[in-house]
C-alpha cells in the first residue's frame, strides 16, 4: 500500500526520491512527502493529494541534502491531510512508515504520560516519538532503533534518518516488504525493486524481523534477535525503463494491449508447442497422490484461484477447498495429512494471502505460489512458485496479471491431470493447442474494440449492473463486476446464472443492465433459459457470445458482442478481456481516476 524509499548518495537527494515515489504511485497513496539532512539538521517537505501537490512544494521551496527518505501515504490512522503525511519526527529523528502499529494506542498513552506532545492521528508518529526517547536518553541510532522495535507490534516496514548523522539510515521490516539497494558509492531502500530501478538493480531483501544499518560504505543487517546476519545481493530483474505509457492514455489501456504478449509469454514457460504436452517444474508435492488442495487469493487473485478450481477438479479429479485468504486465515480449516496450497498473488505480498500461506504451511500443508514478482515474499517462502510473465502492472486494476495467472492456472491442471490418469495424451494435446491460441485470439478482441465501447456508452448511467454466468465462467462475470466496482464506483454483482432465481431477480426493471457471459457450449441453453426471465421481467440483456450463439441470443437481449469462438476450457481466458475492456472504457466515460480509483492500493500489505 504506502510506499517508502531512502538514499543515501553523492546528489541531493530530493529529486531522485520524488522519481522513486512517482514509481510507487501504483501502490495508491493519498499524501506524500520527503525529509532530508540539511547541515545536519532534518527538514521535511509534505502534502496532500497527488506527488504534482509534492513537487509544487518543492519546486517553491527546495529541499537539499544527499540523505533522506520519501514516502507515499495510504491513510489508516488519522485522515489524508498534510498534518497526517509522512515523514513524522522530531528534532531528532524523521520516519516512514508502511503498515500498522497494532499497539500504538498503548504505546501513546506511555509516552503522553512521559511528556510527549503528539502533533498528528497516526500510528507511525508512535514510533517516532518512541525512538526520540531513546535518543534523548543518550542513545545511539542503532541503539535506540533496536530497542524501539523491540516494543512495536504489527506488520511494518520502517525507515528513519537521524539529526547529526548524515550518512546513515536505518530500516526495518515485519510482515511488509522493504529492499536495500547497492550503488557506487550510495545506498538505497524502497518497497520494491519497481522504485529502486533508475537508481540500481543490485537488490537484498530483508527478512522478516529484519533491521538494517544503511550508509554510503553499504549495508549490515540483523535479524530479530539483533544477531548480525548476511542477505544475498540479486540482480532484480525489472529494469529502469520497464514503466511508461508510451502512446497510451493510460496504464490500464497499455497493460490491456499487452494481454496477448503476456498471455503467449507465460505459457510458453509451460507449454511445449511441438508436442502440446505442459512441462511443470518440480513441485512440493505430487500430484498424483496428494488428497487435497487448497487455492486461496485475494481480490481478482482469489477469482483466478476459483476458475482454477473448476478445471482442477474437472479434469484431474482433484478435491479443491478455495477460499479468500483474509477468511482462510480466520477460519482455521481442518487439514488433510499431505495435502497441498496454492497461493495466487501479483505482488507476492498481500499481507492476507502471505498470512494465509504461513498458516497452511506451519499446518503441514505444501506450499505452491503463482506469483509476477520472482523476488517476492510469498515467492521466497513458499515450497515452490510458479512465476507469470506480466511484468510490471502499474494499473492498480489488476488486468494482465490476472489472464497470466489464468494461463499458469490452467497448465497446472492439464499438468496434474496428466499425473493422475485423468487426461489421455489426445485430450492433452487439444487442450494445450486450445491455449496456444489465445493469444491470437486477445489481439482479435483488442483490435475490435468499437463494440464495446458501445456498450459502456449503454451502462455509463446505471447504478446498479448484473454480471450472470454459469460454471468456469461464473468467476469471471465475478472479475467484470469487481473491475466495474473498482473503476466507475457502480454498484456491481457478479452471479451464478442459476443463482438469479434466488433473490437477485427482485432487482431486475429496465434499469438495470444485465451483463451475460454465454459462450456456445454445454451450459449455453440453460444460461440463456435464465437470461430470458430477465429479459422478461425488463432487464436490459447485453450478451457476450460467439457466432454459434448469437442467433439465439439476439431474440431478447438489447446488445450481443460477439467473441472468437475458443473450446470451453479456454473461455474464462478470452472473456476476462472484455469484461476489464468494458469497465475501462465506462470509467473514461465517467472521468473517474482509472490508474488510481478512490480508495484503492496495488499492493494491499495490511490488513
Amino acid at each position: 500500500m504506502c510506499g517508502i524509499v531512502g538514499v543515501v548518495g553523492q546528489q541531493d537527494a530530493a529529486p531522485r526520491l520524488l522519481e522513486a515515489l512517482r514509481r510507487l504511485e501504483y501502490r495508491g497513496y493519498d499524501s506524500a512527502g520527503i525529509a532530508t539532512l540539511v547541515n545536519g539538521h532534518i527538514e521535511r517537505r509534505r502534502a496532500e493529494g497527488k506527488l504534482i501537490h509534492l513537487a509544487e512544494v518543492l519546486a517553491r521551496d527546495p529541499l537539499p541534502g544527499q540523505t533522506g527518505i520519501g514516502h507515499t501515504r495510504w491513510a489508516t490512522h488519522g485522515a489524508p491531510t498534510e498534518r497526517n503525511a509522512h515523514p513524522h519526527g522530531t528534532a531528532r529523528v524523521s520516519v516512514v512508515h508502511n503498515g500498522i502499529i497494532e499497539n500504538h494506542a498503548e504505546l501513546r498513552a506511555e509516552l503522553e504520560a512521559g511528556g510527549a506532545e503528539f502533533e498528528t492521528e497516526t500510528d507511525t508518529e508512535t514510533f517516532a516519538r518512541l525512538l526520540d526517547r531513546h535518543l534523548a536518553e543518550g542513545q545511539d541510532p542503532e541503539t535506540a532503533f533496536a530497542g524501539a522495535l523491540k516494543r512495536v507490534h504489527g506488520a511494518f516496514a520502517l525507515a528513519a534518518v537521524f539529526a547529526g548523522h548524515p550518512r546513515t539510515l536505518l530500516a526495518a521490516r515485519q510482515g511488509a516488504p522493504l529492499a536495500v539497494g547497492f550503488g557506487e558509492g550510495e545506498m538505497f531502500v524502497g518497497s520494491d525493486a519497481l522504485a529502486l530501478a533508475p537508481l540500481t538493480r543490485r537488490i537484498a531483501y530483508l527478512e522478516e524481523g529484519d533491521w538494517a544499518t544503511v550508509t554510503d560504505r553499504g549495508a549490515t543487517f540483523h535479524d530479530a534477535s539483533g544477531r548480525e546476519v548476511e542477505r544475498a545481493v540479486k540482480l532484480a530483474s525489472v529494469s529502469g525503463a520497464a514503466v511508461g505509457k508510451g502512446n497510451y492514455r493510460h496504464f490500464m489501456e497499455k497493460e490491456l494491449h499487452e494481454h496477448p504478449a503476456v498471455i503467449g509469454d507465460t505459457l510458453r514457460q509451460y507449454v511445449d508447442p511441438g508436442s502440446r504436452a505442459v512441462s511443470l517444474p518440480a513441485l512440493p508435492f505430487d500430484p498424483a497422490t496428494v488428497p487435497r488442495l487448497t487455492l486461496s487469493g485475494c481480490g481478482s487473485a482469489y477469482l483466478a484461484a476459483q476458475v482454477g478450481r473448476y478445471w482442477i477438479e474437472s479434469l484431474a479429479r482433484l478435491p479443491v477447498d478455495s477460499d479468500v485468504a483474509s477468511e482462510l486465515r480466520y477460519r482455521d480449516p481442518p487439514l488433510v495429512p499431505g495435502g497441498a496450497a496454492l497461493f495466487v498473488s501479483q505482488s507476492g505480498e498481500t499481507a492476507d494471502t502471505l498470512a494465509a500461506m504461513r498458516l497452511l504451511r506451519a499446518g503441514g500443508q505444501n506450499s505452491l505460489a503463482v506469483v509476477n514478482v520472482a523476488e517476492s515474499s510469498m515467492s521466497r517462502e513458499a515450497d515452490a512458485s510458479l512465476l507469470t510473465v506480466a511484468g510490471p502492472e502499474i494499473g492498480v486494476a489488476s488486468t494482465k496479471a490476472f489472464t497470466a495467472q489464468l494461463s499458469v492456472l490452467a497448465c497446472l491442471a492439464i499438468g496434474f491431470a496428466r499425473a493422475r490418469g485423468t487426461l489421455d495424451a489426445a485430450a492433452e494435446a487439444r487442450l494445450t493447442a486450445a491455449l496456444l491460441e489465445v493469444p491470437e485470439h486477445a489481439a482479435r478482441l483488442l483490435d475490435a474494440s468499437a463494440a464495446i465501447e458501445a456498450v459502456a456508452a449503454e451502462i455509463v448511467g446505471a447504478r446498479d449492473v448484473l454480471y450472470l454466468a454459469r460454471g468456469s465462467l461464473f468467476p469471471i462475470a465475478m472479475e467484470g463486476a469487481l473491475k466495474l466496482k473498482e473503476l466507475s464506483y457502480i454498484h456491481a454483482e457478479g452471479y451464478a446464472a442459476g443463482e438469479m432465481k434466488h433473490g437477485p431477480i427482485a432487482l431486475i426493471d429496465p434499469a438495470v443492465p444485465v451483463i451475460a457471459l454465454c459462450p456456445s457450449g454445454p451450459l449455453f441453453e440453460k444460461t440463456a433459459s435464465n437470461l430470458q426471465e430477465a429479459a422478461a421481467r425488463g432487464g436490459r440483456i447485453i450478451a457476450f457470445t460467439d457466432a454459434a450463439g448469437a442467433p439465439a441470443l439476439r431474440r431478447f437481449s438489447r446488445t450481443v458482442v460477439e467473441l472468437p469462438a475458443v473450446d470451453p476450457f479456454v473461455a474464462p481466458i478470452l472473456h476476462a478481456i472484455p469484461v476489464q475492456m468494458l469497465a475501462y472504457h465506462v470509467a473514461v466515460l465517467k472521468g473517474t481516476d482509472v490508474d488510481q480509483p478512490r480508495n484503492l492500493a496495488k499492493a494491499v500489505t495490511v490488513e
